[in-house]
């Protein structure tokens, strides 16, 4: 099983968004070492209040984190399309794959990635469009692949640089119609398992049976994202793990906050309910000693019929968070 990085670049209780994506190059880094497949970088916008995360140029980050690394593939996890125009999404990934052949990741997502707020202000005030997700995809699929769109408003356009190493292509979604998009465009599937913790076997299945080869892929491929705690202990685990647990449940009532430290948490007044809620999302959020995590995510991988896993992990010490990828690389590289 290919084991790989999600990163949000985390602004931890206590830190500024400059320290988050200097700890994002740690990371990288450090999944290079270990022999970690790959690592995308997410796109998020904050509103008022909301300084949460510091990625909010995945492409830019992408190209930052190529150079300070070696083997590991690097891309996005992903771009937001309905913020930028299909030649603009090809000619930024043309040009780091013509930078770094055959280490760059196309993914791309069909959320906003942020508030009403972000969403008007990076549409510069108009409707935005997110009718054609699908459309706007294909159209930079193929403008990626030096193809002439029949489309007038592309017929005369060419991305530039031309002939370059195809990046990897991927579609994030959790619904079957995101898999049989995906399949149809013959790319890779990525469920953002950590987000909703809704995949079934159904909608992996249904990306395969519908999977086209193309230019970007040869078969269909799929990974996993799952939200991570892992420690030498399971109670220094759940330590670690209980200021996730808190932010996923003040997220779900439309409270977005930074991480606090674990003896925030540890102090923080929870209700029965809150409790029960934070045991129930044990299946977005997997939580124990890495032998148990890689138990559990190889059990998985036996049950849905996935190729890799992708690791993210929010907690609040940079350390910490590094001891996870190390843990989980001891076990499942």
């Amino acid at each position: 099983m290919r084991l790989s990085i999600l990163d949000q670049a985390p602004i931890t209780r206590g830190n500024k968004a400059v320290d988050a994506l200097k700890k994002a190059e740690e990371l990288a880094v450090l999944g290079d070492e270990l022999g970690y497949h790959r690592m995308w970088m997410a796109e998020h916008h904050a509103g008022p209040d909301t300084n949460v995360f510091a990625s909010s140029a995945p492409e830019i980050s992408a190209a930052y984190l190529t150079a300070k690394t070696k083997n590991i593939r690097i891309g996005t996890g992903g771009v937001m399309m309905m913020h930028y125009s299909p030649l603009k999404l090809a000619e930024v990934f043309k040009t780091l794959s013509a930078y770094s052949p055959g280490r760059i990741d196309f993914g791309v997502g069909r959320a906003p990635g942020g508030d009403n707020y972000s969403i008007y202000a990076l549409s510069e005030g108009r409707q935005p469009m997110t009718h054609n997700m699908y459309e706007k995809f294909d159209a930079a699929l193929k403008l990626i692949n030096d193809e002439v769109l029949e489309e007038s408003l592309y017929h005369h356009t060419v991305a530039t640089p031309s002939q370059v190493n195809l990046p990897e292509a991927w579609l994030l979604g959790s619904s079957g119609n995101s898999a049989v998009q995906a399949g149809r465009m013959g790319v890779g599937y990525s469920f953002a398992q950590f987000f909703n913790g809704q995949m079934t076997k159904d909608h992996l299945d249904l990306y395969k049976r519908n999977f086209q080869p193309s230019a970007f892929m040869e078969k269909p491929e799929i990974n996993v994202s799952y939200m991570v705690t892992t420690a030498e202990t399971e109670e220094e685990a759940e330590f670690e793990a209980t200021p996730q647990d808190i932010w996923r449940l003040m997220f779900t009532r439309g409270k977005i906050g930074q991480i606090m430290t674990p003896e925030e948490a540890h102090n923080y007044p929870l209700t029965e309910m809150d409790r029960m809620i934070i045991k129930e999302n044990r299946n977005i959020h997997l939580v124990g000693d890495a032998k148990k995590i890689a138990t559990t995510l190889q059990e998985q991988q036996a049950q849905y019929g996935f190729d890799e896993v992708m690791i993210i992990s929010n907690t609040h010490s940079q350390e910490k968070r590094l001891n996870v990828y190390r843990l989980l690389a001891q076990e499942l590289l």
